[in-house]
């Protein structure tokens, strides 16, 4: 009698557990990474800690390849029914996400504390490319923006001041001419300057339009771009002469993945890139580099770039909350410390900035300070609907000026033909 009593307690208490670990609301979460080191590992121990403080939500964490690779798997997912809860996408894929109804808006599941307290703490210009129609869309947290990284070694050695940035557009190209070293045959064994044309080129582009004086290459609403104005016209015939005219960066088209790899070998002495790289470039480089705002012609200005978290449709609403409850310990203080330290990508609000952490660093490292400060100064990356299509005609035809097919001015009016022909349907 006993024994069949203890069994059925025993019973009893293993049905308990089992029922609670499966009532444990489950959660999957896509994420890319675009930049060297081990952002990977620093998201997976994000989400184990969570998990650690809240056992009653499982966190799958799925390391989903390129931004591109992982905006495909999320739709392809959400179009088969099996959409995650959570992905971290471009917030350039905010129009594509709402064209295609895949994805929630924040403000209907917030309070309007929240909406002030939380909402409102993000830096305005990340929201930029957060927020549309009075919704937002995406939650900040893998951002960016270009900056410049430089030699100072090179700097010292070609008779320039290692601990001065070259601050404008002729600063580049005397700074570069002087930095730019050949061999007895002629061969150059340092580049100047090196400004990747592969990857992200239309967002790298963007940072010298916004310092020729225009405010993005597209309106807020997504549904008009502006490619041929002389603003960017200009823009795009200063970065052709760099390699054509003043023989400062290597001709033809430069590899994104390669350019920090690029600088920590020596081979260019100035690189411009994301700040998402400082860590990377911190933890490789074998000589003291420094690190500054994109060099300004008519004003200073940058884009700011990088992955905002999506709420995806799709799920009950236990895992809707469970996925806005962890978004929200994900972008608190001292867990957007963590992320910003270990990966370089901009902590997007001010009070992580006040942490005890984030002060300690920025005292350690200046250079993180960088692109927070060029912040006053930045305009949205391209963003429309139809993104894609719309980014890869920009980005063809800066190619085709950079390899010389096209002049500058006939490549900026094919693009803003070729966009209008696919935007006219939004307007």
């Amino acid at each position: 009698m006993k024994h069949t009593l203890k069994t059925l307690m025993a019973t009893t208490a293993f049905a308990a557990i089992t029922a609670q670990a499966a009532a444990a609301t489950e959660l999957e979460f896509y994420f890319p990474v675009a930049v060297g080191g081990d952002a990977a590992a620093v998201i997976e121990g994000m989400t184990d800690a969570y998990m650690a403080a809240n056992p009653d939500v499982t966190i799958d964490a799925i390391y989903t390849g390129s931004y591109a690779d992982t905006t495909t798997r999320a739709i392809t997912a959400a179009r088969g029914g099996n959409a995650p809860q959570l992905a971290i996408l471009l917030s350039t894929d905010m129009f594509a996400m709402i064209d295609e109804d895949l994805v929630l808006p924040w403000d209907d599941f917030l309070t309007a504390a929240e909406m002030e307290s939380w909402i409102g703490g993000f830096y305005p210009a990340f929201m930029r490319n957060s927020q549309t129609d009075g919704k937002t869309w995406g939650i900040p947290f893998q951002r960016s923006t270009p900056v410049i990284y430089w030699n100072k070694e090179a700097f010292a050695a070609a008779g320039l001041d290692p601990d001065t940035a070259p601050a404008t557009w002729d600063d580049m190209v005397a700074y570069g001419t002087a930095l730019t070293l050949r061999d007895d045959s002629g061969s150059v064994t340092q580049w100047g300057v090196r400004i990747p044309s592969s990857g992200f080129p239309s967002w790298l582009f963007t940072g010298l339009v916004a310092s020729n004086g225009q405010d993005g290459l597209a309106n807020t609403a997504g549904t008009e771009v502006y490619f041929d104005t002389p603003e960017v016209v200009g823009a795009l015939e200063y970065l052709v002469s760099l390699a054509a005219e003043h023989e400062i960066m290597a001709p033809g088209i430069l590899d994104w993945g390669a350019t920090p790899r690029a600088f920590l070998d020596g081979e260019s002495a100035i690189i411009w890139t994301t700040t998402g790289n400082l860590t990377n470039i911190r933890s490789n480089a074998t000589f003291d580099f420094g690190v500054g705002m994109l060099p300004a012609n008519v004003r200073p200005g940058a884009p700011t770039g990088g992955g905002n978290f999506y709420l995806m449709k799709g799920s009950d609403d236990e895992q809707t909350l469970a996925a806005i409850d962890f978004v929200k310990w994900a972008t608190a203080p001292e867990q957007a410390a963590d992320w910003s330290i270990a990966t370089g990508y901009v902590a997007p609000r001010e009070d992580t900035w006040e942490t005890e952490r984030m002060q300690a660093y920025a005292a350690e490292v200046p250079g993180a300070l960088v692109a927070r400060e060029q912040l006053a100064y930045a305009v949205p990356e391209l963003s429309t609907f139809e993104g894609p299509r719309i980014t890869q005609i920009m980005n063809d035809n800066i190619a085709a000026a950079i390899v010389g097919d096209k002049t500058p001015a006939q490549a900026m009016a094919d693009a803003q033909d070729a966009a209008d022909a696919v935007l006219s349907i939004y307007r």
